[in-house]
């Protein structure tokens, strides 16, 4: 298993707006450098990124939850 965390802190968002569905879903292969979600930090979004491929397994956070820095957001394995 391998953790993403977020990179700062803010809300934690797993699509890029209500309209879109969410960045990745539970069996999605997931290679280095894709997005998993954005963290909103004073109306700028930030996207995370994967820094390792696996294959996604879920989100650890809600979306729309506040988050801090160096929370685990989602999982690969």
């Amino acid at each position: 298993m391998s953790d993403i965390q977020s990179p700062l802190p803010g809300t934690f968002y797993h699509q890029a707006s209500p309209e879109e569905p969410p960045f990745k879903v539970k069996g999605d292969a997931v290679a280095v450098g894709d997005v998993i979600g954005l963290v909103e930090v004073m109306k700028t979004f930030i996207q995370v990124n994967a820094e390792e491929a696996g294959t996604f397994v879920q989100y650890r956070v809600g979306n729309a939850t506040p988050v801090t820095a160096g929370d685990v957001v989602a999982e690969l394995e």
